[in-house]
């Protein structure tokens, strides 16, 4: 008995949406950008902080409902288990955005341009 209550323990862990503050970024090359100058290497940032900071709320409030509704189903109510989203592909867009901000930033160190986002980034 107590060896299926681990399982389903596990498996209820494993299948909740991952807060957004635990993904990490995909890999992009700077060599995307490397022909941006100054002014275009802030527009694309600012594009994709506006785009991350959608995301990040996004997915913050869906890995909070999946632990709300596996707290109550493990509690209460098995039945809301089947609401528990787990992760999304805005996850996997939250990632590959992460991974353009980085791109953006060295490329914007190597070329001494000043970004200033103030997005969820660094999260």
């Amino acid at each position: 008995m107590k060896k299926i209550l681990v399982i389903i323990a596990l498996f209820l862990v494993a299948s909740c949406a991952t807060a957004p503050k635990d993904i990490s970024a995909a890999y992009v090359s700077p060599l995307k950008y490397k022909d941006y100058d100054c002014d275009q290497i802030a527009l694309e940032g600012a594009s994709i902080e506006s785009r991350v900071n959608t995301l990040y709320a996004n997915l913050d409030n869906s890995a909070k409902a999946d632990k709300r509704n596996t707290a109550i189903g493990a509690i209460l109510f098995w039945p809301t288990l089947f609401f528990i989203d787990g992760d999304s592909p805005q996850g996997a867009e939250y990632a590959q955005l992460k991974g353009e901000y980085q791109a953006l930033r060295t490329v914007a160190v190597q070329k001494k341009c000043e970004l200033q986002l103030k997005g969820q980034f660094d999260n």
